[in-house]
């Protein structure tokens, strides 16, 4: 390519920049090459991880440093890696997680909280955390509780709920992170409510997990420096183009403005990158492919912050942490009269992306996108704010709002010109600006409608002389409100006027059903709630500046006009401490910091990917099926072969062994053969010498499809076309249809739940390494079941399973996602690898990933229940359907596990249950998290909250009245003990202060029209166990080397769940050993054969037992020679035992429990103990906008003995909040062809840090009974995720409140997830009923 034009200044391809403090230089840099590949591929600096690839998640964060000539500053911001091209990086310095601090050296204190806070489980998201907050002390060495928690906004966590994150990084704020001096000025651990919670030494209690005063200051003189050489380089600015040409794109960045729009007049089609925050993720996941980039970050006359006299310009390259500062400091200095705009603006950048996006973001390129889901642009819009725009020779002032005139978005701009800066005009005297925005999550998140809306008053009264309002998300672009705006103007402002307005706004805005992005009725309803809003707030004001004009805002419509914020939670977790007597080298019992936890706060933890490259690898990308079912006609791969780098294409035709297998009449598959039954069926995959390679050759293959009939989406479909999974189960006792009769009340009813995506933070990982001989292969998995993956290896290759050996080091979360998949993600690979003979790596993205892994399963469950006038319980029959997917995977027994479960903690004497798995053309689901009892259990809970309005009593008083009793038999046959689950739910009872704030409640209920409040407590019974005893069996090996080291090995994965550190606990106290003596290296099938997968909450459990017998084995070995010396160190005993030739290597084994379950007698003893809880949960909805605030959340938890307080309680939180995602938060979206349109972090939200509860507090139950497991201890990992419906039914309870209010019937249903969406809607109003009601049309997406 030529350069710029004549006379532009002389160019250069290197590209300089510094990583960790070391110099690099690149030459004729990749412009596709991001930095996160980059620092992973080519420098090896692995702490930094990918998860999601779009700037979702927060796993990729780094810090950049930059020195500004301006004002002779060095700045340092975070930013996601994986979004910023490597060519950007000129003149920066790059911090990574491993340039902070090491094991090797020092560790940094950002490093050291977040891990001896128990902050870090998997440990797979824990580097970005890190650096998070490690960007934000350099900024701010003191940073507030606010600064803490926007930091974190655009980090996701799938383990913790994030409260143990939040509670180590808060230790760096130099205020006190408790409420005190707020509202009443009393903490609100001091209430009175909240006195159960402090220590109580009679009670041997613990309320402190981590000992926050031992943690090392902050020392900034210990900080990497800035390099002087890049300061050099600013201050002496030689003025050098930078022309980078990669494989496809070239990249030019100029020095100035004149030289800009000389690139922008030769490339008119070239777009100007600065964050790459919307370009990037076009090329990256749309395939839109740029020859030319021009990069202006260098040019200064874009980057202006300038004050005239009418208002405020800002550059188009500024980032929007650029704008937010210079809009806050306007507002500080200005009267407020002036800064409404500016207001307006910043209520929507505190909520626009994460910290890192807005870090990079420029203002410029937000506006030029004229995206719909903008959150500015209807701001600037309605602010009559002006785009200064340029071209060679030109320069020309554009109203902002003509940006959308047309409606669509079509470019304003010539395609030679630019936008050099925005003007944004001091709001006037009469003059009201106010912006809204509602979202699926309340921070990072993209709205489902926003608004900006403005109005201008003729002097000295309330008659309309200016009226505007734009909105975003109910069009293709910002879509202005023009003829009702002009038809206002000159009315007064009442409700006459706001009648109309919002009549003649939904005739105005149409917004067809099937519009993209669905949920019509509700976005229709947001756009007159918004107004609605508006005229509340504008009257509000006007009422303060004349009070004697119009009509007042009530007193009860006041809450409407306050938005919901992210507050620093406070959080209290209590647990038994160890007995008095206990041995202080006896680690069982302590709240014991993950063995791994430094390591993941260093990025020294090696995951799958973090394994270096092999030489001669490759990599392989999957093709997937575009239709839901049909046949292959043709595969053409032609094209794909063409592409630089490509190997070879791996199909069912490579498979030299099984490619089907049945466990059930149904196959799972590994290669589609002849016909695809879902969308993201696995057809082919690629091999080539790169990812970026082998996934740019799969879009290229060609498949022709001859579609097939019927196409079955949902479980009505599976229904209507009796499309089931056999067996069916079923469970029965007494004689319900004559029960029904006895009854004074019969109800019926159907709820659905929907699904659950796992989004484990590391996504499915795979390398397959041939071994050169004897058809040997090793194969490094992300997997909880590496035997599976080993026995199903071997047999798609034809080879004993002695020839394969599965490793597994850690996993970065899986939560049951990572069970069967993966081993048939392993098959592709291991086939991939043996047809090539080198080794191959499988890494998903995460889009593929959610494609083509399934989830949890939705249900539908239908119910008939007659009761008592008392509330008492007589019959129940249930129905219930999953989505099975279209392979069996793990649905039998998850159908299984939900009909064995699904009473929860209630006697029903008389009951027909049944369940089965529909067979749908969608990727089959699978295990996850609870196993079915999440969505069975909240059917039963949904009917108890609907008997108990029947009969007019609280609900939880009809929860009461029918709770198990003492010897009470569950519906299997099988006799519990439940004396614990009435301590659970008594002393959660107490704890919460339930009836007291039940009462505060209602007296707000009574108060507020608008805003309501809710409160439910909940039980929990969970049985443990999987009905069939060689699932619970599992081997442990240990090996003494004569140093006095001990070598742990057990069949258990570690996935985040503190399995090893567990199991170091265990060998410690049986060998009476140091647990630094102690070492475990990984997960092996070499090792440990036929291991049982790490799944069901049994991991300690089983490998507790087994890691006990090997040590009692071996420390009875060594028994006499303890004795000879009871003084001695270990590593005299082990000598003095070799030396006599005594094993130092021991085996232990554990058969698993005496469980069974007969479906033919619906009869057995399927579960080895239960795990017994309850959790109160208070929220606070708006019932203009669906949002929810969830106020408070305490749980008690019977947990038995614990091994690991910090553990225990971090998986109970971390399945709390998950469950909160489940019923709440996350919702998964497909097209009418089946195709699934919420892929990554962008579309599917997982709770973040301002979905905890504001105040959260744990306890795990005292006293517990003794149990068979392990030192008495309970498997918590699946139980607490249920207590999620907590959250649920207390907005149920606050919907009652707003029904009842408006005299309409509080016997009703709401289904799961209670989205924003289905509360608006929930909580009918004139404005609901204003909306234009379709005709049963085609919609966006199916309904699951």
């Amino acid at each position: 390519m030529p350069l710029p034009g004549e006379g532009a200044p002389k160019a250069s391809n290197e590209l300089l920049f510094y990583v960790n403090g070391k110099r690099i230089v690149e030459k004729n840099a990749d412009p596709e090459h991001m930095l996160l590949s980059y620092l992973r591929k080519r420098l090896h600096l692995t702490g930094t991880k990918y998860g999601c690839g779009g700037g979702g998640c927060g796993a990729c964060t780094v810090m950049i440093s930059r020195y500004e000539s301006a004002t002779k500053k060095i700045i340092h911001y975070s930013a996601n890696a994986c979004l910023i091209p490597i060519c950007s990086l000129y003149g920066a310095a790059v911090v990574t997680v491993e340039g902070i601090g090491n094991t090797k050296t020092r560790i940094h204190p950002v490093q050291e909280r977040i891990a001896k806070s128990h902050g870090s489980q998997c440990g797979f998201c824990t580097p970005g955390m890190v650096m998070s907050i490690y960007a934000l002390l350099r900024n701010h060495m003191e940073p507030t509780s606010d600064q803490i928690i926007e930091a974190l906004a655009g980090n996701l966590c799938r383990c913790t709920g994030y409260r143990p994150i939040i509670d180590g990084f808060k230790t760096f704020c130099k205020e006190s992170v408790c409420c005190q001096n707020k509202e009443n000025g009393v903490c609100c651990l001091d209430q009175e409510d909240q006195l159960s919670l402090l220590p109580n030494k009679e009670e041997n209690t613990c309320t402190t997990l981590f000992p926050a005063e031992e943690f090392q200051p902050l020392d900034p003189t210990q900080e990497l420096i800035f390099p002087p050489e890049l300061i050099k380089m600013v201050e002496n600015q030689t003025g050098q183009t930078l022309i980078f040409h990669g494989e496809r794109t070239t990249w030019i960045s100029p020095v100035n403005l004149n030289e800009l729009l000389e690139l922008k007049a030769k490339y008119p089609q070239a777009p100007l990158v600065i964050g790459n925050t919307s370009v990037g993720p076009q090329m990256k996941f749309k395939g839109v492919f740029h020859p030319v980039i021009i990069s202006p970050t260098r040019i200064l006359d874009l980057h202006v912050v300038k004050h005239t006299g009418d208002g405020l310009i800002l550059g188009a390259g500024c980032s929007l942490t650029v704008v937010k500062d210079a809009l806050t400091k306007a507002v500080s200095k200005l009267a407020a009269e002036k800064t409404k705009i500016f207001s307006a603006l910043l209520q929507q950048l505190k909520t626009l992306g994460g910290q890192q996006i807005r870090n990079v973001a420029s203002f410029g390129g937000n506006i030029i996108t004229r995206s719909s889901t903008s959150d500015l642009n209807p701001i600037l819009a309605v602010g009559n704010c002006i785009l200064n725009v340029a071209s060679q020779g030109k320069l020309r002032h554009i109203p902002f709002r003509n940006l959308f005139a047309d409606g669509f978005g079509n470019n304003t701009l010539e395609p030679d010109e630019i936008l050099l800066s925005i003007h944004i005009p001091y709001s006037q005297k009469n003059e009201f600006v106010s912006a809204f925005r509602q979202a699926q999550r309340r921070e990072n998140a993209l709205p489902i409608v926003n608004a900006g809306m403005r109005v201008l008053f003729e002097e000295g009264s309330n008659i309309i002389k200016d009226f505007s309002i734009f909105y975003g998300g109910v069009g293709p672009t910002t879509m202005a409100v023009k003829e009702t705006c002009q038809a206002l103007i000159g009315r007064p402002w009442d409700e006459q006027m706001l009648d109309d307005a919002c009549r003649m706004v939904l005739k105005e805005i149409l917004l067809p059903s099937s519009a993209p992005g669905g949920k019509i009725e509700f976005r229709r309803t947001l756009i007159a709630s918004f107004i609605f809003k508006f005229y509340l707030e504008v009257l509000q004001s006007l009422q303060m500046k004349c009070p004697s004009q119009g009509c007042s805002v009530p007193d009860n419509y006041a809450s409407a006009l306050e938005s919901f914020h992210t507050k620093m939670p406070q959080n209290m977790q209590k647990f038994q401490d160890v007995e008095p007597g206990q041995s202080a080298q006896d680690p069982v019992g302590h709240p014991m910091m993950h063995q791994a936890g430094i390591k993941h706060a260093t990025g020294e933890a090696v995951y799958c990917d973090d394994i270096r490259t092999i030489d001669g690898e490759l990599f392989l990308a999957l093709v997937t099926s575009a239709k839901a079912h049909a046949n292959i006609v043709s595969i053409d791969v032609s094209e794909a072969l063409k592409i630089s780098g490509v190997v070879d294409i791996i199909s069912v035709q490579n498979v030299p062994g099984q490619n089907e297998f049945y466990d059930h009449n149904v196959a799972d598959i590994i290669f589609a053969r002849e016909k695809v039954t879902c969308v993201g069926q696995i057809v082919c995959a690629v091999v080539a010498d790169s990812d970026v390679h082998a996934k740019r050759a799969a879009a290229k293959v060609k498949i022709e499809y001859e579609p097939q009939e019927p196409v079955i989406l949902t479980i009505e479909d599976g229904i209507k076309h009796n499309s089931f999974f056999e067996p069916q189960r079923k469970l029965t006792q007494g004689n319900v249809d004559e029960a029904f009769k006895k009854a004074d009340h019969i109800l019926e009813g159907e709820i659905h739940v929907g699904g659950q995506e796992h989004f484990y933070m590391e996504t499915q990982s795979i390398l397959a390494v041939p071994k050169g001989e004897d058809k040997e292969m090793d194969v490094y998995v992300s997997s909880q079941y590496p035997a599976h993956v080993q026995e199903m290896v071997a047999s798609c290759l034809g080879v004993p399973s002695n020839r394969i050996m599965c490793h597994v080091k850690r996993i970065g979360g899986a939560f049951g996602g990572k069970l069967m998949k993966t081993s048939v993600l392993a098959c592709i690979t291991a086939v991939a690898a043996n047809k090539t003979g080198q080794a191959v790596r499988c890494i998903l993205d995460r889009g593929t990933d959610m494609l083509t892994t399934g989830g949890r399963h939705p249900l539908i469950g239908k119910y008939k229940v007659g009761f008592m006038n008392n509330g008492k319980i007589l019959a129940l029959d249930f129905d219930g359907y999953f989505d099975g997917g279209c392979t069996p995977d793990e649905s039998i027994m998850v159908t299984e596990m939900a009909l064995l479960k699904i009473e929860n903690a209630y006697k029903i004497p008389n009951f027909r249950f049944s369940s089965r798995a529909c067979k749908t053309n969608k990727p089959s689901n699978g295990a996850f998290r609870g196993f079915g009892f999440p969505q069975s259990g909240l059917v039963t809970e949904s009917w108890i909250t609907r008997v108990a309005a029947r009969c007019g009593l609280p609900p939880e008083q009809v929860r009461e009245i029918n709770m198990y009793k003492e010897n009470d038999l569950i519906p299997c046959g099988q006799e519990l003990q439940p004396e614990n689950l009435h301590r659970c739910w008594n002393e959660c009872m107490e704890k919460s202060a339930y009836h007291t704030r039940k009462e505060a409640v209602d007296d707000f209920n009574r108060k507020n029209y608008w805003k309501k409040k809710g409160i439910a407590i909940i039980p929990l019974k969970f049985p443990v166990g999987f009905a069939v005893r060689c699932f619970g069996q599992a081997s442990a090996l240990v090996h003494l080397y004569t140093d006095g080291s001990l070598l742990l090995t057990h069949g258990g994965v570690e996935m985040g769940q503190g399995l090893h550190t567990k199991m170091i606990q265990v060998a410690s106290r049986e060998l009476k050993m140091p647990v630094s003596n102690i070492h475990i290296c990984e997960t092996s099938t070499t090792t440990i054969p036929n291991a049982i997968g790490s799944v069901g909450s049994q991991g300690t459990d089983v490998n507790g037992m087994a890691v006990k017998d090997a040590c009692q084995t071996l420390l009875k070995r060594l028994e006499p020679i303890i004795t000879q010396n009871p003084k001695g160190t270990w590593k005299e005993w082990a000598k003095e035992a070799f030396e006599e030739s005594i094993s130092l290597s021991a085996t232990g084994y554990f058969r698993g429990y005496e469980l069974n379950m007969d479906w033919e007698k619906e009869k057995s003893h399927p579960f080895e103990y239960f795990v017994y809880g309850a959790a109160c949960s208070e929220v606070e909805i708006d019932c203009l906008t669906g949002d929810h605030k969830n106020i408070r959340t305490d749980i008690v938890i019977d947990s038995g003995y614990s091994i690991n307080p910090a553990v225990d309680i971090g998986q109970i939180e971390g399945a709390f909040i998950q469950g909160l995602g489940l019923y709440t938060k996350e919702e998964l979206k497909y097209s009418a062809e089946g195709v699934l349109y919420t892929q990554g972090p962008d579309q599917y939200k997982i709770p973040g840090v301002c979905d905890i509860p504001e105040q959260f507090s744990v306890s795990l139950l005292q006293s517990s009974q003794k149990t068979t497991a392990i030192y008495s201890s309970k498997g918590l990992g699946e139980a607490a995720v249920f207590l999620g419906c907590s959250v649920f039914f207390a907005i149920w309870d606050a919907v009652v409140a707003v029904r009842k209010e408006r005299e309409l019937s509080e016997d009703f249903e709401l289904n799961s997830p209670l989205t924003p969406e289905r509360i608006r809607m929930a909580c009918a109003d004139q404005f609901t009923e204003m909306i234009p009601k379709d005709k049963c049309t085609a919609s966006w997406a199916i309904s699951l």
